[in-house]
Parts: structure tokens; C-alpha cells; sequence
């Protein structure tokens, strides 16, 4: 059973939630602190799965108590509950909660938040890989990416095009991003999964609060040389992926949430490089070693690699799940069965198509597998292989030679 606390520094409002959750007993088990010196109280006595905070309370706050739980206790879901007219004060939560709700919340949208947010836990059983997670401050950014964002955004003339084009350089921006525009403070009733969009959602305004004013975004900056991992052919490699992804979708009628997951399908490598920089040279040289790839490495290392790493960042914020899937399965898609050429299909064939698009050698010095039978037997996509192949080699070339920001 789910094990909730919920902390807030007025107590009518604790006994109205009380009240009002009593119908959710069967599935949670529900404690209520006054406070955040109550809260961590409450934390060291007992362990909690999730904590559902307020932003504004004296002594400790919201966001104060979120930043301690994540050093102490980083497998706990963490919640942030506020209000329209506190936004200013919950850019302090954005680098620490995992999601935001509006207050004041109703069960069934505090219902769908956890389970969203925590769909991978039971799947993965593996704290190593919460702890992990969790640990997370903030995804390592580009320097160059996120210097351009700061210049653009002190421009008062930048446009929303200007800015998603830079945005859609950087998977950590990306990732963050689609996080905060996919949780309900910011009133937004349906999953997102497009760049423009999303940002045309958030605005000018708050990201210009989230990037020049809270350290929501840095840039990477490793205590130590990660051996075979460079920044800048991950996020080459990511870019290309996309691509790919996308000019397939035009063809095969795939979603276009597509590009997100092709851009986002190695996130958990950046978390690796930030959280974990020892495992990542490990598995890196391991793969170099024995000529496999390198998710077969970290499989036999961990019992998991970074795509379930990725995966599970994404759900704990809440990102819309077939891009989850998408993530978590972008190595194994014999995980999920294929009538058609879906999303998942689609960002695994991208995916090995940006590492060797002709089939006759690798990308960045990662080793990839040959193409799943399962993809291979999904009606269309034999036929349109060797012309993917071109357009893989043909995006790649662009891509070489595009200047970027």
C-alpha cells in the first residue's frame, strides 16, 4: 500500500484533506503533519512512498522541505501544492518537486498525479535506480545551449519560435520543460507532447523566471572526465534520432509526440553522468571491451541500463506515457507487441538508424544491436528500410554541417 504524507501548516486545511481523501484509505495509507518540522519528524520515525506538500509555511517551506527530502530521502515522490498567486515563490520548488498541483486539489487530480508519477516504480523494483532518480537536482544542460537561452530570453523582442529552437537543441531543457507544462499547476487539461506548444504554454515570462532566476538549468560541468562520453555527441546523437523519427512519421502515420521521445529516448544517460559518473565509465569502457552495446553492459552491471533510467525520470515527472514507454523500451522492443508501426517502433528504429544509418558502422563509438525481428515483421517496415537508411545518412550529413543556436 502506498504510503502518503501530507504536510501543510494549517491544520483546518489538514482536516479538510482528511475528509476529503477518506474514500482513497483502501489504496493509501495517509499521515498528516503541521508543518515541515512535523514532517521530518515524521519521515525519520517511519518510511513514506510520496510527500504532498504546501509551498507557503513558516520556518520551513515547501520548497525547503522538498530540497531536504531529496538529500535524505531520495525514493520519495515529492508533490508541491500551490496556488496562481504563489508562482513566483514555487519557481523555488521547480529543481526539487517532481510534481505540481494547484490547490485547491481535488482527489481525483492528487490520484492521477501519483500514479502517473510512479507507474515505473512497481515495474522496475529497483531502489538503486529510485535513489538514483531521485537524488536529481537538475539534468545537466549544453553550455552553449544554455548561454543562447539566457541571451534570447533577456531579449524583450525574442519570439516563441526563437526560443523553441534553441530549446529543442538541449535535451535537459527539453525534458524540464515538458515536466512543468505537463503538471496540472499550470492548468494545462491535456498531455503535451509538442516543443511549441509546450512552451507556448509556459510562456516568455516564466521561463524567463525559470532560466535567469532559478538554478533550474546548468551547464555540465563533471568532477572528472567521463571516458568515451561526450555532451556534445549525446546531444548530436539525440538531435539525429529525432530527425529520423520524424521524417518516418510522415510516411507511417506514427504520433507526432514521436520527436520528443527520439529527442528524450537517452535522457537516463544524463542522469547517469550527473548521479552516477563512475557506473558510466565502467559500462562505457565494459561495452569498448567486449564489443556489445552499451545497455547490455549496464543490464549485466545493475540489472537495468539507462533507458529505464530515462524512463523512470520522465514518469516521476509526469510526462505523457507513450513517451515514457517509448523510453524504457528503446532498446527491448519485443517488450511490447507491434500491429503497426508505432511510437515506440518508430524510436527504436530511429535510434539504431542514427547510430549506423547504412547498416555498415557506428555512431560515437557506441555499439548497437542489429535490427529486432520483431520491428522487421511489423507490415512496412522491410519495404521502407533501405529508404530510411538514405534519409538517416542524408539527415546525418545536416546535422554535421547545421550551426547550431
Amino acid at each position: 500500500m502506498t504510503r502518503i504524507l501530507f504536510v501543510d501548516d494549517e491544520i483546518n486545511i489538514l482536516e479538510g484533506l482528511q475528509r476529503l481523501l477518506r474514500p482513497q484509505r483502501r489504496d493509501w495509507e495517509m499521515a498528516f503533519a503541521p508543518g515541515g518540522k512535523a514532517a521530518l519528524t515524521m519521515l525519520e520515525a517511519s518510511p513514506f512512498d510520496v510527500i504532498v506538500s504546501d509551498m507557503r509555511m513558516p520556518e520551513i517551506d515547501g520548497a525547503a522541505l522538498l530540497e531536504i527530502v531529496r538529500e535524505k530521502y531520495p525514493n520519495i515522490l515529492r508533490i508541491i501544492l500551490s496556488g496562481y498567486t504563489e508562482l513566483e515563490a514555487s519557481y523555488r520548488a521547480v529543481p526539487v518537486a517532481h510534481q505540481f498541483l494547484l490547490k485547491p486539489c481535488e482527489p481525483d487530480a492528487l490520484r492521477a498525479a501519483i500514479e502517473r508519477a510512479t507507474s515505473l516504480i512497481e515495474v522496475l523494483h529497483s531502489k538503486m535506480l529510485a535513489g538514483l532518480v531521485g537524488s536529481l537536482r537538475e539534468l545537466p544542460s549544453l553550455p552553449r545551449t544554455y548561454a543562447a537561452l539566457r541571451s534570447l530570453l533577456s531579449n524583450p523582442e525574442s519570439s516563441v519560435d526563437q526560443v523553441v529552437r534553441i530549446v529543442e537543441q538541449d535535451v535537459a531543457i527539453s525534458a524540464k520543460v515538458l515536466q512543468l507544462v505537463n503538471s496540472a499547476f499550470f492548468g494545462v487539461t491535456r498531455e503535451i507532447s509538442d516543443m511549441k506548444t509546450a512552451v507556448s504554454y509556459l510562456g516568455i515570462t516564466i521561463l524567463q523566471n525559470l532560466v535567469l532566476s532559478v538554478e533550474v538549468f546548468r551547464t555540465f560541468h563533471p568532477k572528472r572526465p567521463i571516458a568515451g562520453f561526450s555532451l556534445e555527441e549525446f546531444h548530436h546523437h539525440a538531435q539525429l534520432t529525432a530527425r529520423i523519427a520524424s521524417e518516418i512519421s510522415k510516411t507511417m502515420a506514427v504520433p507526432q509526440a514521436v520527436v520528443v521521445a527520439g529527442l528524450l529516448h537517452d535522457v537516463g544517460k544524463l542522469v547517469i553522468a550527473e548521479r552516477a559518473p563512475e557506473h558510466l565509465s565502467r559500462a562505457l569502457e565494459g561495452a569498448r571491451q567486449d564489443k556489445q552495446p552499451l545497455f547490455a553492459i549496464e543490464e549485466e552491471l545493475i540489472g537495468v541500463s539507462h533507458a529505464e533510467v530515462g524512463a523512470y525520470l520522465l514518469s516521476l515527472w509526469g510526462l505523457p506515457s507513450p513517451v515514457v514507454e517509448a523510453v524504457a523500451h528503446h532498446h527491448h522492443p519485443e517488450r511490447v507487441p507491434h500491429a503497426k508501426l508505432d511510437l515506440l517502433s518508430t524510436v527504436y528504429l530511429s535510434n539504431v538508424l542514427a547510430h549506423d544509418p547504412l547498416g555498415t558502422k557506428n555512431c560515437g563509438g557506441e555499439l548497437e544491436q542489429e535490427i529486432h525481428p520483431v520491428i522487421l515483421a511489423i507490415p512496412g517496415v522491410p519495404e521502407n528500410l533501405p529508404k530510411w537508411r538514405e534519409l538517416a545518412e542524408t539527415v546525418s550529413g545536416e546535422l554535421q554541417g547545421a550551426s547550431y543556436v
